[in-house]
């Protein structure tokens, strides 16, 4: 498994669907992109900014819950691809016990940055994800060349 963090919240240029960009925690060619619904990419993005809700919205909620039955959350793993479906898990110790959840990514890391939780993709997970160099039609090559030259200040326009 690899470690990676929260590189960013962008726009695909062409379905202009939301995606959450993992980037590997030590080294900065390994990155992960992950389409996700504008709701999942707005509470990425507030918690990104440390911005807090007046009320709790669903994140804020599942970390209270999880909090107040005596749990922490340990870690997420994205650990499957199948059919242009992202799968994670969400391992959450309570106690002695080991829960561990079935989740959307999207969801997953919602949870992990509110805990402060590392964030895992398994390696065939990456495997699985590269965008073919070679023989690749016109569309990937766009997307490939673009996140191969996406700027940190880019994130910083939002969705919005």
């Amino acid at each position: 498994m690899l470690e990676m963090v929260v590189h960013g919240i962008t726009l695909d240029p062409v379905s202009q669907m939301p995606i959450v960009v993992l980037k590997a925690k030590d080294d900065d060619e390994t990155f992960l992109p992950i389409w996700i619904g504008i709701f999942e990419a707005d509470s990425i993005l507030r918690e990104l900014q440390k911005v807090e809700p007046p009320r709790p919205m669903t994140y804020e909620l599942m970390k209270n819950v999880i909090t107040q039955m005596g749990g922490v959350v340990d870690k997420v793993i994205i650990n499957d691809l199948k059919d242009s479906t992202y799968y994670a898990e969400v391992h959450i110790l309570q106690g002695n016990n080991l829960l561990i959840i079935d989740s959307r990514p999207s969801d997953a890391i919602n949870i992990a940055l509110r805990f402060s939780a590392p964030i895992f993709v398994e390696e065939s997970v990456l495997e699985k994800s590269k965008v073919p160099k070679p023989e690749e039609d016109e569309e990937k090559k766009k997307l490939r060349e673009w996140l191969e030259n996406i700027k940190p200040e880019d994130f910083e326009k939002g969705l919005g």
